[in-house]
């Protein structure tokens, strides 16, 4: 297998191979959860997708928001940050209908997000939001944000593939909290 994470995040994507899924699936099962299979997920993501800052949020339906459970970036998107997520054509796409969200463009980061101006202020111009799913509800997202211009719908199908392996963490981390 390559070497799954590349000191330069702006290289173009390699093909995700069948040595990534094993790689993941050996990861599940260690122990260290959800710790260890966040951190492979990212570096998978980032050889396959591609992205700057990639965080991974529970999804708290009661509440109607979002809780950081994981960033790549802790000293601007800390772990525990918490974001309400209600009413919002973004809520509606990803945490009802299940689809990826994705945006372009700085405006378009404008559009759906609160905390544009710290996206943009580092240099980050696109964004792919993968909800992760479990029997028929959300529970929780995997964010990957880049440059102007990054993701494509092929991106898409990549991140819904490798969000299925954060399910098992989410629902372990929604048990534990009711």
């Amino acid at each position: 297998m390559h070497s799954p994470l590349s000191t330069d995040t702006d290289l173009q994507p390699r093909a995700l191979e069948l040595a990534d899924l094993t790689h993941l699936a050996r990861s599940i099962r260690l122990p260290a959860q959800p710790a260890a299979i966040f951190r492979d997920v990212q570096e998978v993501a980032a050889a396959t997708i591609g992205m700057r800052l990639f965080t991974i949020m529970a999804y708290d339906a009661e509440h109607e928001e979002v809780e950081r459970l994981y960033s790549n970036m802790p000293d601007v998107y800390p772990n525990g940050g918490r974001k309400k997520k209600r009413g919002t054509p973004w809520a509606q796409r990803i945490l009802a209908d299940l689809k990826p969200f994705r945006a372009a463009t700085q405006d378009d980061l404008r559009d759906a997000f609160d905390d544009h101006a710290v996206m943009t202020s580092m240099g980050l111009g696109s964004i792919l939001n993968i909800p992760i799913a479990f029997d028929g509800r959300c529970i929780g997202t995997m964010n990957l944000t880049h440059v102007e211009g990054w993701y494509t719908a092929r991106h898409e199908e990549l991140g819904i593939l490798l969000g299925a392996f954060l399910a098992p963490a989410l629902v372990a981390h929604r048990g534990a909290q009711h």
